[in-house]
């Protein structure tokens, strides 16, 4: 019996021929894998929206004005009307799905009212949707090469640039996408 390596804490790096436009070139935080599934949060998709606009939906008027400045990422392709905060330090919120010891995945409101008076985590990325696999899906898109994985890095995820992320999460493996071909070879 093989054993399933789940990925929980990694990376999905997209392969250069991934062309489903919800993951080309996309760099997705694992934040729970198991035999039922997998969710993640695509990490490098900011949106044309800042947190004040979300703030100003849920009438927490009152945010600092750096809160109100923060980019707001695309998740994934499920339930996008939904809010997340990846964060570090893990914290004490309301609805926080514990990742590592020190990252956790949030969806209650407190974090954000938290963030806008700067009293939230030191670090944080806020998305809306997220991206699902069902039973055995990722397991066979990895098998099908689609995704590259490797452990996340925390720098990569809360301080490089987003138009910078494909390429250093693949570099921290030591791979040059830029050398992988999106084709199928045949000999």
């Amino acid at each position: 019996m093989v054993e399933t390596q789940y990925l929980t804490n990694q990376f999905l790096i997209a392969m250069p021929g991934l062309e489903d436009p919800n993951f080309y070139h996309s760099v997705t935080y694992i934040c729970e894998h198991n035999a039922e599934g997998a969710l993640g949060l695509v990490v490098n998709r900011p949106l044309d929206m800042r947190l004040g606009e979300i703030l100003q939906h849920i009438h927490l008027d009152d945010a600092l004005p750096e809160a109100r400045q923060m980019s707001v990422h695309l998740g994934g392709p499920v339930q996008q009307d939904r809010g997340f905060v990846l964060h570090e330090p893990l914290g004490e919120w309301e609805a926080t799905l514990k990742v590592t010891d020190r990252i956790g995945i949030t969806s209650s409101i407190d974090i954000l009212h938290a963030i806008a008076r700067n009293e939230g985590p030191e670090r944080a990325l806020i998305t809306l949707g997220y991206a699902g696999w069902g039973a055995g899906q990722l397991e066979q898109e990895m098998a099908s090469n689609a995704w590259l994985s490797g452990p996340a890095d925390p720098e990569i995820l809360f301080r490089t640039p987003d138009d910078e992320r494909w390429r250093a999460a693949a570099a921290s493996l030591g791979v040059n996408l830029d050398l992988l071909s999106g084709d199928a070879g045949h000999a």
